[in-house]
């Protein structure tokens, strides 16, 4: 297949949110690169069940307008608004050229950066898989921010992408048990493929000493607090948007002593700080997508072009990480 130059790009297409719940596909000029950029001609990028969701359906409260700003994002919420930030694409010049690279950029079929905002694919991550970043991130901060410890009882209540990963990063803290529960049968296949244990809500083991809540419903919430031992910490990985969240902390929630924290991933983790930047935790999330197990949490792919009619549908019956093809 015949490589693009950089000089063949003058113009690109992106997919802006053009009212809730509708999305349209924009032309935009391409500004030569500056000093210290580089052009980007994307190869892949992921969609977010999460986040993505809430913000194409025009669901982020007017309090979170600033502080749910993603990195390269255009325009303002609710719309229009040009939203995303697992890209993946070549590199058509500068220090990067002819590397592929990952960029928290939204979907775009080519893009103008700065070559510090490019993380270079690590050996072993394939572009196809890496658009699994920045959910990594999310994962390994939550990993960080629980402060998971060998010998530990685990939980994931919910069994989407995020939470699948944290099941699979805490899986690999020596003599940790690690359940992933969630409401659909079918996610036993992938938490079999990842390596841990699968339970429906009703048949998830109890007195865990650490529980990740990332189902995105107050149902997942209340088992998630349900499941802690005495003196377990529940860390809240899930954001609800403009959505009110009903949660049981009477009855014996104070007897258990249990501690719900929340973890997000705009702010590196206190725990994590000291060592890691911004930029350092997201090169070491592309390093831990090394493990082609995670293929598994790539549900199926959309051309660029069919987003407009394909995300309405994508983000209503939910399911994993939808890779976009360009």
């Amino acid at each position: 297949m015949r490589r693009t130059m950089a000089s063949e790009l003058r113009a690109a297409r992106a997919f802006w949110i053009t009212a809730p719940g509708h999305g349209a596909i924009r032309e935009e000029p391409l500004g030569a690169p500056g000093a210290g950029e580089a052009l980007v001609e994307t190869l892949w990028s992921g969609i977010s069940r999460g986040t993505e969701t809430l913000v194409f359906q025009g669901r982020v409260p007017v309090s979170e307008y600033a502080r749910m700003r993603c990195p390269f994002q255009a325009g303002d919420f609710p719309a229009p608004v040009k939203y995303g930030y697992a890209n993946v694409g070549r590199a058509l010049g500068g220090v990067h050229a002819g590397r592929a690279v990952f960029c928290l950029f939204p979907h775009q079929t080519a893009f103008v950066a700065a070559e510090s905002a490019l993380v270079p694919l690590p050996h072993g991550v394939p572009p196809e898989r890496a658009v699994l970043a920045a959910n990594m991130e999310t994962a390994l901060n939550a990993i960080w921010d629980a402060r998971v410890q060998a010998g530990d009882r685990v939980s994931v209540v919910g069994a989407g992408v995020v939470g699948c990963l944290v099941a699979f990063l805490a899986a690999r803290i020596p003599g940790t048990h690690v359940e992933l529960v969630d409401v659909l049968p079918a996610r036993a296949n992938v938490a079999a493929a990842l390596g841990v244990s699968f339970a429906l809500p009703n048949g998830a083991s109890a007195e865990r000493d650490l529980v990740f809540h990332a189902s995105g419903r107050a149902d997942g919430a209340r088992t998630a607090l349900s499941l802690g031992a005495t003196d377990a910490t529940v860390v809240e990985l899930s954001w609800y948007g403009d959505a009110e969240v009903s949660l049981p902390l009477g009855a014996d929630f104070h007897v258990r002593r249990l501690t719900l924290r929340s973890s997000q991933v705009g702010t590196v983790s206190p725990e994590a700080r000291r060592r890691f930047s911004h930029r350092n935790r997201l090169e070491l999330a592309l390093s831990l997508l090394a493990d082609a197990r995670l293929d598994c949490l790539i549900d199926g792919e959309t051309p660029f072009d069919a987003l407009p009619a394909a995300l309405p549908e994508l983000v209503t019956h939910g399911g994993l990480c939808r890779r976009v093809r360009y």
